[in-house]
């Protein structure tokens, strides 16, 4: 993805992992393989990889430059946690990507998770001498409250996903270094949350606001562009499918054939784009530019 300007704000994209990642059956719940093949045969080419059957999905950080701050929003998979396959790919290319944006960790002052799935807070600690500690020593981390207190009680009710929340986010908590905040905090006049539940508790989408101009971070409120022409349908990793397709259906209306710029963190590069209604359907228009 090309830098993109939000008036005062820069966005710019860490990418961890790219390529064909899952074929749509494996992902969506109730799957249609003739509507989607249809869906999937008049989108952009960048959306699905037809040799393999398998959608291009990418694992990437948002680094949001404002006057005031440097925001990370999603910190992908991170390394040396221990996953099994697939998620044991290369993590490399996210420590080059985040040195070749100028950065060094000492610089983040704020990290926003949407949520606190595996794939989303994974940067936020390092292993230091057997411990995790927080990846960004001065950085304050935007969680949503009850989206942390959801998986705090999963953890010690012995949920074995409780392992991505004593790796990933209690750390942050016992450093001092979290913010546990409202699904619809404000950080400033540039940045604030949007609650989109249903693909975990409390889900929230981040909006970057300058000059009359708005892009929106959805997490994962939608991971391929099939979800914006078939807006119920869910995949098998959300916590409420119903409530996920009904935060997705309100989000494309209310952004539709508007100039808002949507940044999903799962859509391949260009990543980017904006959202064209259809009557109950919509188009997720890339920004090849």
């Amino acid at each position: 993805m090309q830098d993109i300007k939000i008036g005062d704000v820069t966005i710019t994209s860490i990418v961890e992992r790219e390529g064909p990642w899952r074929k749509p059956k494996d992902m969506f719940l109730n799957y249609d393989e003739a509507v989607g093949a249809a869906h999937l045969a008049a989108m952009d080419p960048v959306s699905f990889d037809a040799a393999s059957g398998k959608m291009f999905i990418t694992y990437q950080t948002f680094v949001v430059r404002t006057p005031h701050h440097v925001i990370l929003v999603d910190t992908c998979t991170g390394d040396d946690k221990g996953y099994p396959a697939p998620m044991d790919f290369d993590k490399s290319p996210w420590v080059e990507g985040f040195r070749k944006a100028g950065l060094k960790y000492e610089d983040v002052d704020y990290v926003f998770c949407t949520h606190l799935h595996i794939d989303h807070c994974g940067w936020n600690t390092v292993l230091r001498d057997g411990r995790w500690v927080p990846t960004f020593p001065k950085a304050k981390y935007v969680f949503a409250k009850q989206e942390y207190l959801a998986w705090e009680a999963a953890e010690k009710a012995g949920d074995p996903r409780g392992n991505v929340f004593r790796m990933n986010c209690l750390p942050i908590v016992e450093a001092g270094q979290a913010l546990l905040v409202d699904d619809d905090y404000m950080l400033d006049d540039l940045v604030s949350l949007t609650p989109t539940p249903g693909h975990s508790p409390h889900h929230c989408c981040v909006n970057i606001f300058s000059k009359g101009q708005r892009a929106v971070v959805t997490g994962d409120m939608m991971h391929h562009a099939l979800q914006c022409r078939e807006p119920e349908m869910s995949t098998i990793f959300c916590t409420d499918p119903v409530q996920a397709a009904a935060s997705r259906r309100g989000f494309l209306e209310s952004v539709a054939d508007t100039d808002t710029i949507i940044l999903p963190i799962h859509f391949p590069s260009p990543t980017a784009g904006r959202i064209e209604g259809d009557g109950t359907r919509f188009h997720y228009r890339y920004r090849h530019k």
